[in-house]
């Protein structure tokens, strides 16, 4: 029998995913037989997200988590696109993000989100366990992906309305990029309740014209 908490966990993922369907189709009223190589993009991702964390022996490096953390809630925009696409979102999928098994440290992130790129690579599809590993080895829980996607979402439909595919949209603003301001934006909100997104839409777009 679905517990309470079960039962918010699958609302969650659904509305992610009607988030997710809503951003596709604003890039394409077709996206899904586009053939985008959502695996790419994720395993590109993995290479950056490595930057931000730091990975280089000969320099000192402080993991910038909160762009950590943006990082992985990108890869989770093209894997949830690609378990859309082929009609794998179900239960299963839930349990994964949520019941990984936590192996935090330096170097067991590291070798999660290697292991991330290796399979992707592999398959030229989205390994949902070695995704849930990369957020048990950081560790990031099921709510806070959720928060941060819910954000993340409504920056890119942001970005999207402001010429983001046509390259007129401009990433930094007053020195910081865009998603430095969604951090600080998200923190002054509940993004569970309703207004939520719109009022981070607002709040977007206050900062993005006072730099323009």
């Amino acid at each position: 029998m679905a517990t309470q908490s079960d039962k918010r966990q699958h609302t969650m993922l659904a509305t992610m995913a009607r988030m997710q369907e809503d951003h596709n189709r604003q890039v394409h009223p077709d996206w899904r037989t586009q053939g985008y190589a959502y695996y790419r993009a994720v395993w590109v991702e993995c290479a950056e997200l490595l930057d931000h964390y730091g990975w280089k022996w000969w320099k000192h490096q402080q993991p910038d988590l909160d762009q950590v953390k943006l990082e992985l809630v990108d890869i989770w925009h093209f894997g949830l696109s690609e378990l859309l696409r082929g009609g794998r979102l179900d239960d299963n999928v839930v349990d994964q993000l949520v019941k990984a098994a936590q192996d935090q440290g330096g170097e067991a992130f590291r070798d999660a989100v290697e292991r991330l790129a290796v399979n992707t690579l592999a398959s030229k599809d989205f390994p949902v366990a070695d995704f849930a590993a990369c957020m048990a080895a950081l560790p990031m829980d099921y709510d806070e992906l959720y928060r941060l996607y819910v954000g993340k979402n409504v920056l890119n439909h942001f970005r999207q309305d402001h010429g983001y595919k046509q390259g007129t949209y401009r990433k930094s603003w007053h020195g910081r990029e865009d998603n430095e301001h969604l951090i600080e934006l998200l923190a002054e909100l509940d993004v569970g309740s309703d207004e939520a997104p719109e009022k981070l839409y607002a709040g977007l777009a206050q900062r993005y014209a006072s730099a323009l």
